[in-house]
C-alpha cells in the first residue's frame, strides 16, 4: 500500500505550527508525516544494503535516523532543556533495544518459526552497550556536586567518543564485510536466506540521495513533534516524564522502528537487528558524547547525570537485550519478552514522579 500521500501532512504541520493550532493537532500532523518518510528511508536503505551489505547498510540507517537527534539535541542545549533532553536520549535507548527490537523479532518469528542472523555483529554491539551502560553509571556513583559532575562527565565523554571511533575502525577496516551485490547475495545464501533483490529499482546514487533528504525532512518534522509534545502530553493526560522518556521517543524512532520491522519481515534479520543495535550504540558512544562537549563549549551543565528511573531503565534493556540475542538466533516468543519488558518499565515510569 502506497502512503506518499502522508507526505502532504509535512507541509500542513508546518502550516499549523505557523498558525499557532492546538499542539495536539501539531503533534498528529507531524507524527503522520514521518509514515511515508519511513517507508522511503527503508527503500533507500533496502537498495543501498544490496550494494554494501546489511552491516554498512544498517550502520548508514541508523547513521540518518540519529542525525536528526543530534541536530535537536543541540538546538535543545540552547533552548535550556536538559532534563528533556537527557530523558530523550535514555527514552530512545529503552524503546530501541526493547519495543523497536522486540517488533523485529516479532515480524520475523511471524514470517519464520526461527530466524538467524550474524552473532559476531550483534556481540560486538551488545559489548558496546555493556560500556555505555558502564559509562553512564560512573557519574551517578561518583555524584559530588554540579561542577565535579560536569568535569567526570566531560571526561568520560571522550572516553566513549574515542571507543565509537575504535568500533568504527573495527567495523570498517578490521572487520571489514564483503560489499558488492554478488557477494551480498553469496553471504545471505550461505546463510540460509533468500537473497532478494531491492524492490525500489534505485542505483547507489539515487539511494543516498533519498536517504539525505529523507533525514533532512525526518529532523524538520522531529523539531516539531519535540515543541508540541509537552502540551500534547497535557492535553491526554500523561506526566512530563512519561512523555519525555516514551511518547517522544516511539514517536521520534518510528521510522526506524518500521524500518527495522519490514526487513525482519522480509526475512532480513541481520539488517534489522543492525539498524537497532546500530541506532542504540551511536545514542550512547555517539550522539550522547557529542551533546556532553558541545554543552561545555556553550557553557552549559549538561552531563551524563541520568535520574535513577532512567538509568535503571538503560541498564535493564541492555542486559536484558544482550541476553535474549546471545545465541545468534530469534523466535517471535523472545520479541514479545522484550516488548513485555518495555511496557513493564512503562508502568513504572506512568506513575514516577517528576524529578
Amino acid at each position: 500500500m502506497n502512503l506518499n500521500w502522508l507526505l502532504a501532512f509535512i507541509p500542513t504541520a508546518f502550516a499549523l505550527n505557523a498558525f499557532h493550532a492546538h499542539p495536539t493537532l501539531v503533534f498528529l500532523a507531524s507524527a503522520l508525516a514521518i509514515v511515508p518518510l519511513a517507508g522511503l528511508m527503508e527503500k533507500a536503505t533496502d537498495a543501498l544494503s544490496d550494494y554494501l551489505g546489511p552491516t554498512y547498510g544498517g550502520l548508514l540507517n541508523a547513521t540518518m535516523g540519529n542525525g536528526p537527534e543530534l541536530i535537536i539535541g543541540v538546538f535543545a542545549l540552547q533552548n535550556g532543556l536538559i532534563d528533556i533532553l537527557k530523558a530523550s536520549i535514555a527514552g530512545s535507548i529503552m524503546g530501541t533495544l526493547l519495543f523497536g527490537m522486540g517488533l523485529s523479532l516479532l515480524a520475523g518469528g511471524l514470517r519464520e518459526s526461527r530466524q538467524s542472523f550474524d552473532r559476531e555483529m550483534v556481540s560486538v554491539n551488545g559489548s558496546l552497550l555493556m560500556l555505555g551502560a558502564f559509562g553512564l553509571v560512573i557519574p551517578a556513583v561518583f555524584k559530588f556536586g554540579a561542577k565535579p559532575d560536569q568535569e567526570i562527565s566531560l571526561e568520560i565523554s571522550v572516553v566513549l567518543f574515542l571507543v565509537y571511533l575504535a568500533s568504527m575502525v573495527y567495523t570498517l577496516v578490521t572487520h571489514k564485510p564483503a560489499v558488492g551485490k554478488p557477494a551480498v547475495a553469496a553471504a545471505m545464501q550461505e546463510k540460509g536466506e533468500p537473497a532478494e533483490d531491492s524492490t525500489s529499482g534505485w542505483s547507489r546514487r539515487t539511494a543516498l540521495w533519498v536517504l539525505a533528504g529523507v533525514a533532512v525532512a525526518l529532523a524538520f518534522m522531529s523539531d516539531l513533534l519535540t515543541d508540541s509534545i509537552d502540551d500534547a502530553a497535557d492535553a491526554i493526560g500523561l506526566t512530563p516524564v512519561f512523555a519525555g522518556v516514551f511518547l517522544l521517543a516511539l514517536v521520534g524512532n518510528a521510522a526506524q522502528f518500521m524500518n527495522s520491522t519490514s526487513f525482519a519481515y522480509k526475512n532480513r534479520m541481520t539488517l534489522a537487528l543492525s539498524v537497532n543495535l546500530g541506532a542504540t550504540t551511536q545514542l550512547v558512544l555517539l550522539v550522547a558524547p557529542v551533546l556532553v562537549i558541545a554543552g561545555n563549549l556553550m557553557g552549559l551543565q549538561m552531563d551524563l547525570l541520568f535520574t535513577q528511573f532512567e538509568l535503571v531503565g538503560i541498564i535493564l534493556s541492555v542486559m536484558v537485550a544482550r541476553s535474549l540475542l546471545s545465541d545468534g538466533s530469534s523466535t517471535w516468543l523472545e520479541g514479545v519478552l522484550l516488548m513485555g519488558v518495555y511496557c513493564m518499565l512503562g508502568i513504572g515510569f506512568f506513575y514516577a514522579p517528576s524529578p
